[in-house]
């Protein structure tokens, strides 16, 4: 099966090209201004032009507004919008007839009863995102660097697409890779020297133990 990988939270062209050259099939740019990761429309239009062809841009917000959001696709240009907030069906389904681009809906989970989250957005939103729930205090709904227990999505139905997120670094993904055996993982703290400085040595790590727990999987 093949498995899609996102890096998110790009925000250097060396960052960018570590996401390329290891077979990265979605990029990420955050529009969150409280986000150490946060990057403006315009900037992540031209990093985007590296990735045309080869990996789907994903343009991440939080319960952004129809201004933003039109500024966004248009000096960006995404392939996909991914909603971090706390939209509804509806806004969803309004974002898609607006713009004409999938939609994928991030949920935070921390037990399996969070999962009751997603019915009302099945046939709506186009893809989910798993992640977990945001440390007490936090303002950032994603990007903290903090997991949930992958298990709880073992018994998921397998018409769920989805994309695993929350804590995944090169230690663990063989482990979150053998307990869900999620279609899609994505992560952004695990390949960072810093908040919001992406290492490509680390996007290239990540890449390599991706690798060899699919091959240890195969064998």
């Amino acid at each position: 099966m093949a498995l899609d990988i996102k890096i998110c939270g790009l925000r250097t062209d060396a960052a960018m090209a570590a996401a390329l050259a290891g077979g990265a099939s979605h990029v990420g740019f955050i529009f969150f201004a409280k986000s150490p990761r946060y990057v403006e429309p315009g900037e992540a239009g031209r990093l985007h032009e590296a990735a045309r062809g080869k990996a789907m841009a994903v343009a991440v917000t939080v319960d952004a507004g129809d201004a933003f959001l039109d500024e966004i696709v248009a000096k960006m240009q995404p392939d996909m919008l991914q909603l971090h907030g706390a939209e509804t069906p509806e806004r969803v389904a309004e974002l898609k007839a607006r713009y004409g681009l999938p939609v994928m809906k991030a949920l935070p989970l921390s037990e399996a009863a969070d999962l009751e989250r997603m019915k009302p957005f099945i046939g709506i939103a186009d893809r989910f995102l798993f992640d977990a729930k945001p440390p007490k205090g936090s303002e950032l709904p994603g990007g903290n660097g903090v997991a949930f227990d992958w298990r709880i999505l073992a018994g998921l139905d397998g018409g769920v697409d989805y994309m695993l997120s929350g804590g995944l670094n090169a230690a663990n993904i063989g482990d979150a890779l053998r307990l869900a055996n999620p279609p899609g993982i994505d992560i952004s703290s695990g390949v960072e020297s810093a908040p919001g400085v992406k290492d490509p040595a680390l996007i290239e790590q990540f890449f390599r133990a991706v690798r060899a727990a699919r091959n240890t999987r195969a064998a």
